[in-house]
């Protein structure tokens, strides 16, 4: 059975993805309670999510996908939100992907890094995105490389980013979740962020589930792990303590 996260350690928080509204299908709730503490959250995005609107081309979703995530954001408490030059749909595991989101923790200095789900198959059963495996299997090697400065040397000599231990690395979603974040009192919070995902969510297929019902599954399926009937909603995490 998971544990609660012990939340009173960590006063910054960076999560890391590849696309507008990866965030919120569920961490935002979370995102939400933390921020409503007092915490610093920061998001770190490796795309504009210029391929998420089928009838769009990519030089103008791009722009639309990226007020919309800094909409979105700003509904959980969240202005530090940066973006990548990563390819939607393109991204490379490999040294590049790895130093720009070393970078991005040098620059932030978290004290917990959230990542994203890099395995084949989600809970579910459904497929895992190729860009969510690339950043998330991306971001556990950049928690390390941060913290050594013999990796990546350039961003000491030519950018004055000196080396930062991440003390907590999570994972979400997580089908295998070791930890949770009870989220039962963000959960609104987490659909009104979903839902400022306007034009990308209108153009989804008629029957996919609209915000309110798609997290209620998401966030109301890891309350059950949780086995409380006190918490209604949760996020799943795998944490790791390093």
């Amino acid at each position: 059975m998971p544990e609660p996260l012990d939340e009173s350690r960590f006063s910054s928080v960076l999560c890391v993805v590849a696309h507008p509204d990866d965030i919120e299908y569920g961490l935002s709730a979370a995102v939400a309670r933390w921020t409503q503490a007092g915490t610093k959250v920061t998001y770190f995005l490796l795309t504009r999510g210029e391929a998420g609107i089928d009838p769009l081309p990519p030089a103008e979703a791009g722009p639309i996908r990226e007020e919309e995530e800094l909409a979105s954001a700003a509904v959980v408490g969240v202005t530090d939100v940066h973006f990548g030059t990563h390819r939607d749909g393109a991204i490379e595991y490999g040294l590049p992907l790895r130093r720009d989101i070393a970078r991005e923790i040098r620059r932030v200095r978290p004290d917990l890094v959230v990542g994203t789900f890099y395995g084949d198959r989600y809970a579910g059963g459904q497929l895992n995105q190729a860009d969510h495996r690339a950043v998330g299997q991306a971001t556990v090697d950049a928690v390390a490389d941060a913290g050594n400065r013999w990796i990546f040397e350039e961003l000491v000599a030519q950018e004055g980013l000196h080396p930062w231990k991440v003390t907590t690395l999570a994972i979400s979603p997580s089908p295998t979740g070791t930890h949770y974040v009870d989220v039962s009192a963000t959960f609104e919070d987490a659909v009104a962020s979903l839902e400022a995902h306007t034009e990308y969510n209108r153009a989804l297929s008629a029957d996919y589930p609209a915000p309110r019902e798609l997290l209620g599954s998401i966030l109301g399926g890891a309350a059950q792990a949780v086995g409380d009937p006190a918490v209604t909603h949760a996020v799943s995490l795998d944490v790791f303590e390093r």
